[in-house]
């Protein structure tokens, strides 16, 4: 495809999109983007996965005889 043909099916494309407004939930997309509210607190989490990560660290030391 030329670059005539190509730059005009680019500007058929962007036309198209700028006219495009498809329905959009602005309730769901606020719930997206400002996060929902966790059970569970930060440092429990950070608790939970320090606990996995000192499981592993004891299973990956030489064991000392």
């Amino acid at each position: 495809m030329g670059r005539g043909r190509q730059k005009a099916k680019h500007t058929k494309i962007a036309r198209e999109l700028k006219s495009f407004s498809p329905d959009v939930n602005y309730d769901a997309l606020e719930r997206e983007l400002t996060g929902h509210a966790h059970d569970e607190s930060y440092a429990d989490e950070a608790a939970k996965w320090a606990e996995y990560a000192d499981e592993y660290k004891a299973a990956d030391e030489p064991k000392r005889a």
